[in-house]
């Protein structure tokens, strides 16, 4: 039986995927029930205590992505790629800040840009900002961790776009990164590319047409159900830490704000990241038992554009130089944005 026959036959024996938030929570809090019954309940109280206090930043959160995909917002990002490349890098950088896109969701975006003949350096800009924030996860950010904390991370996403947009620049001048972009055999993006390849009009008053409503009702459900499991697990696990983590453990550890415990923090953030909006419930219980605000800011920087399943994805279709690159403009950002946070808030 060949290897395609193989999977298809799985496929059929196996007819679902066990999605990894539900079934990590399942098995916490199955856990729970049987070695530690008490806490069990009392981590259910707490997330729910957690959900409920969140809920309208959530809520919100939902709308605006459904919103952005009724309306087809994300079309105005190919407009930040036209003109002087300078520009592009600004523009990109800010427009980063505004997309609706992870880590992973902006590579097809990034290939069609780049299949398009779109200068390296707008495209690492947007490739660096875009994972870090979005109207959606701002609006998350400052119901958990407050909104001081959620203008300043927004800061830091178009700071660290710029950097790297510049900063190719600046290798290029010197004669780096002049080569060939992708690798052989990278598409244009796909049906994601579609919309800087093809730009639409944007529909403002998306209800007014029924198909429109129909796409928001669906996207709100689809990241509703997305964010809501990943939210869920991550309130859990901050039961834990509550009760688990000694309360001086963090503050000894990555309290002081300095550079070793921002550097650690920017380090622990790469293979530690589960996604942009499940870490910050995370990140709010380290604060609360001593974590640094500087290293706090590291960690969801540094941990936002080059979480494992973000790298593999930008290895794949990046030659490695500026893979290279990529990687270090995240690790530079994520530790200036840390230090910069941690002198004015610490």
């Amino acid at each position: 039986m060949s290897i395609p026959e193989t999977r298809a036959a799985l496929g059929r024996m196996v007819p679902f995927r066990l999605d990894p938030a539900w079934t990590a929570l399942a098995v916490l809090f199955a856990g729970l029930a049987i070695l530690a019954p008490r806490q069990a309940g009392d981590s259910a109280v707490f997330t729910a205590r957690q959900v409920a206090g969140v809920a309208p930043f959530f809520l919100l959160s939902i709308a605006l992505t459904a919103y952005a995909k009724a309306s087809g917002a994300e079309n105005l990002i190919a407009r930040a790629f036209a003109g002087n490349v300078a520009a592009m890098v600004v523009l990109a950088s800010l427009m980063g800040g505004l997309s609706p896109f992870c880590s992973c969701g902006v590579i097809p975006v990034i290939a069609a840009l780049l299949a398009t003949g779109v200068p390296l350096a707008p495209v690492m800009a947007f490739w660096l900002a875009s994972p870090l924030m979005d109207p959606a996860m701002f609006v998350l950010t400052a119901g958990v961790l407050g909104s001081g904390f959620a203008l300043a991370k927004t800061v830091a996403a178009v700071a660290v776009g710029l950097l790297g947009g510049f900063g190719v620049l600046a290798l290029q001048g010197f004669g780096v990164l002049a080569g060939p972009v992708l690798r052989e055999g990278v598409g244009n993006g796909g049906c994601a590319g579609s919309k800087i390849r093809n730009p639409k009009s944007v529909v403002w008053r998306a209800w007014q047409e029924p198909a429109r409503r129909e796409a928001f009702v669906q996207s709100a459900a689809q990241t509703g159900m997305f964010l809501g499991k990943w939210l869920l697990l991550a309130f859990a696990l901050e039961s834990l830490m509550v009760v688990y983590v000694p309360n001086d453990l963090v503050a000894r550890i990555a309290g002081d704000g300095g550079l070793l415990s921002i550097l650690g923090a920017t380090l622990i953030g790469i293979p530690s990241y589960l996604n942009g909006n499940a870490a910050l419930p995370l990140v709010g219980g380290l604060i609360d038992k001593g974590l640094a605000p500087g290293a706090a800011m590291a960690f969801l920087v540094g941990g936002g554009v080059t979480s494992i399943p973000a790298a593999v994805a930008v290895f794949a279709v990046a030659r490695r130089q500026v893979f290279a690159a990529y990687a270090g403009f995240a690790f530079v950002g994520a530790m200036l944005s840390g230090l910069a946070y941690q002198a004015v808030a610490g």
